[in-house]
């Protein structure tokens, strides 16, 4: 009996094989280094030495008076840039799955953003929205309107920069939703438009049955504010003064003074909250979907 059973436990753990060289790879370039970092926050190290200091460098960070303010700009981006993208991406999605002639060249022009490097992009908006010789500046004060230092006023710097962050990644957000809405079954759309229309299709067509494609946009959007650091620094370097810094820039300051160790223990700190963030909005999304 125990030689018969043999083939059929070989069988079963076959398969399981097939999973390790996707452990190896996950473990190397994730979990060792991971723990790297979580070991480096607790030391003050160079490129040659290092010598542990227990929480000291958490204490430190934690203690700094931006570390507040960054946060605070983090939350405040992330929420702003994941906000707009679905309220744009979804009814342009809903556009580009139309019947419309020039649909194939909208959606290029739409896409063409993701394509850009965002160090080119922040320093083309830097150059687009200078208070005196800009070209969004030049056309404001061309109509009439005022013409605001959109990077250097503390109260708009933020906020200009997470509205660039939109027009960058509102291709991916619309090719989600895309795809969402055109793995919708015609029937529902057809009913829809006997129903009462372009409102009656968007309002109880689109939105109930693209929600995995919402949640979808509202998580990479919301992971991607949380963690944002190139197009802030390239724009205002966290300035006017304090104003636009989020917590990856307020960490790479910390680096560029030489604090090393500190600035390893800020990344644990952003490691720890996109963590705590996310999850449980990765469970509510997960248990909205199985209630429908």
């Amino acid at each position: 009996m125990a030689h018969d059973d043999r083939p059929r436990a070989i069988l079963r753990t076959y398969p399981n094989w097939f999973y390790l060289p996707a452990a190896i790879v996950f473990g190397v370039f994730f979990i060792v280094p991971t723990a790297m970092a979580f070991y480096f926050s607790l030391t003050r190290w160079t490129l040659f030495s290092a010598t542990f200091i227990g929480l000291d460098n958490y204490v430190t960070f934690l203690g700094d008076p931006m570390l507040m303010s960054g946060l605070r700009n983090t939350i405040i981006y992330a929420v702003m840039t994941s906000g707009l993208k679905v309220i744009i991406a979804l009814p342009l999605a809903m556009l580009l799955t139309s019947n419309i002639r020039v649909k194939g060249l909208l959606r290029s022009i739409v896409f063409f953003p993701v394509l850009v490097s965002t160090v080119a992009v922040g320093i083309t908006f830097s150059m687009l929205m200078q208070p005196s010789v800009g070209l969004i500046n030049t056309v404001l004060g061309a109509i009439g309107l005022p013409q605001p230092d959109w990077l250097g006023n503390p109260g708009l710097a933020l906020y200009s920069v997470a509205l660039v962050d939109v027009w960058k990644g509102l291709g991916i957000a619309t090719v989600i939703f895309m795809a969402g809405i055109l793995s919708i079954p015609q029937e529902y759309f057809e009913a829809a438009r006997l129903e009462g229309g372009a409102w009656v299709k968007f309002r109880y067509v689109v939105i109930p049955l693209a929600r995995n494609a919402t949640f979808t946009v509202i998580l990479l959007s919301f992971i991607g504010g949380l963690r944002t650091f190139d197009l802030i620094w390239t724009m205002t370097r966290g300035g006017p003064g304090f104003a636009s810094d989020v917590l990856t820039s307020v960490i790479y300051k910390e680096y560029q003074a030489g604090f090393y160790g500190l600035s390893t223990a800020g990344n644990v700190v952003l490691f720890i909250l996109v963590t705590v963030i996310v999850y449980p909005l990765m469970r509510f999304f997960n248990r909205m979907e199985l209630d429908t």
